[in-house]
Parts: structure tokens; C-alpha cells; sequence
């Protein structure tokens, strides 16, 4: 092996476990949840197993750290298939965030495949949409808040943000779990996306285009007072996995650690 090959080699072995090794994981206890998609109406709530959480989402910083390592995600570089245009198409260069992108703000502009990537990088994966909802249904001293209506009203409130205001910075109040930032920052890559509204009727149907949209998507929720719930089905089942989006961050899961689950 070259010199600049080992340089590298070793640069990835020296980056990964030290991503692995900072960032802050949370332990969710099992549990179950009980979906308002309307396919699972008559199904009983559904069980969460165990699992930990990033705590916040994957900040501009650790995704600069991971494209260094693995220059097969930078932009340039990605295979088209796993990344459209817009693929951090606000950074300067392939390995440098543009101007008014800060380290600690939650990194978006990336698309599903290297958002998977990430988190197989320090061993964990994207959360499925019932881990994810599971844990955002928590408010601050609730593990389930999802029936207040002052809860629900707080959400849309971040949801008619303007898309052009600069991102904060991670790092919000924790809800019950200790899990911060689901709702506020930015919207969230799942591992199953694709999924949400995948039913008899629409894959019948005539313009199955017509499922991206909120109101089409309607048809597929239980509780369709919880308008945010239905915001968050319509957008995630609007994307394809190569999409990137300044809106859309994302944060990784793993196993809990053996001795941790067996406390549960």
C-alpha cells in the first residue's frame, strides 16, 4: 500500500470510532404506540422494543468529519443514484460547509442513502417511523403527549416557520426520554419512508403521485386532528431516497448496550 493510501486508510480507521465514541445515545425503554395511520386502526398498538437514540440530530460538524472519511459521500462524488442535485449543494467544497453554516447546527441538504450511511458508520441505523414517532410523542414530563392539544398547537407553530430562517444550533430542552430536538429544528429521514402510506387503496390507484400531497394523504390517518402527524406522513412519502432538502436532518439509532437492556 502507497504512503497517501495508508494516510488515508488510517484517517478513516482514527475518524469512525471517534464519531462512534462521542456522540450522546439515549436509552428508550420498550413500550408500545399506537399508530394513527388508518391501515392500523384494528391492529392492536404496536411494540416498541428497546433501543437508544442519538440524543440530538447529526450536526453540520460530524458530517463534515464523516465525508473526510469517507470521500465516497462528498459531494462530487456520490454515485447519482444516491444523491440528486441538491446534495450539499449549500457547502463550499466537497469538504467544507458554506458560509453561515455552524458546526453545532443540525446537517441537511444530504439524502437517505448517506444519512444511512452515517449511522452504519457508528454502528447504529436510521430509526424506523415507529421508533421515531414513539419517542416524539414525548413532551417534556410526558411519555405520550400526543392528546393535548396545546402540545399538537405547539408543533404546527414550528411547522409555519419560515423554511429561509437560519437553523439553530442542537441541543433543546430534553423531552421525557432526554431526547431533544425532534420537533423544532428540522424534519427527519426514517429508515422506511417509503412505507407510510403503502395500502391497498393506493397502490390501486389511478395517480399514485397524488399521495404526496397532505390532502390526498388524509385518507390514510385515524386521527386527522393531529394535522402534524399527517405533515410529517405527506413529506416523508413525498421523497425518494436520493432527495436532499434544507428542511430534512436526521438522527441515527442503535442496540442498547447488553448489560443496559437487561435492565429494562
Amino acid at each position: 500500500m502507497g504512503t497517501t493510501a495508508w494516510i488515508a486508510a488510517c484517517a478513516c480507521c482514527i475518524a469512525l470510532p471517534c464519531a462512534a465514541q462521542t456522540a450522546a445515545y439515549v436509552d428508550i425503554p420498550a413500550g408500545t404506540l399506537a399508530s394513527v395511520l388508518a391501515r392500523d386502526a384494528q391492529q392492536q398498538p404496536q411494540a416498541i422494543a428497546a433501543f437508544a437514540m442519538r440524543a440530538t440530530p447529526v450536526t453540520v460538524g460530524e458530517l463534515q468529519r464523516f465525508v473526510v472519511a469517507q470521500p465516497q459521500w462528498q459531494r462530487g462524488r456520490v454515485a447519482t443514484v444516491f444523491a440528486d442535485a441538491d446534495y450539499l449543494s449549500g457547502w463550499r467544497d466537497p469538504v467544507t460547509p458554506g458560509d453561515g453554516w455552524r458546526a453545532d447546527q443540525p446537517a441537511t441538504g444530504l439524502s437517505w442513502f448517506a444519512a444511512q450511511a452515517f449511522c452504519e458508520s457508528e454502528g447504529g441505523r436510521l430509526p424506523s417511523w415507529p421508533e421515531w414517532e414513539y419517542v416524539a410523542a414525548a413532551d417534556e414530563t410526558r411519555v405520550d403527549a400526543r392528546a393535548d392539544p396545546a402540545w399538537r398547537a405547539r408543533i404546527l407553530a414550528w411547522y409555519s416557520r419560515p423554511a429561509t430562517q437560519a437553523l439553530p444550533a442542537v441541543g433543546g430542552p430534553p423531552n421525557a426520554y432526554g431526547v431533544r430536538d425532534l420537533h423544532g429544528l428540522v424534519w427527519e429521514w426514517v429508515d422506511d419512508f417509503n412505507a407510510l402510506l403503502v395500502n391497498p387503496d393506493s397502490r390501486s390507484a389511478d395517480d399514485p403521485d397524488k399521495l404526496q400531497f397532505c390532502g390526498a394523504g388524509a385518507i390514510d390517518l385515524q386521527q386527522r386532528e393531529n394535522y402534524a402527524v399527517l405533515m410529517r406522513v405527506a413529506l416523508l412519502s413525498s421523497l425518494d431516497a436520493s432527495n436532499s432538502t434544507r428542511s430534512l436532518g436526521f438522527r441515527c439509532v442503535r442496540p442498547q448496550a447488553p448489560d443496559l437492556k437487561e435492565k429494562h
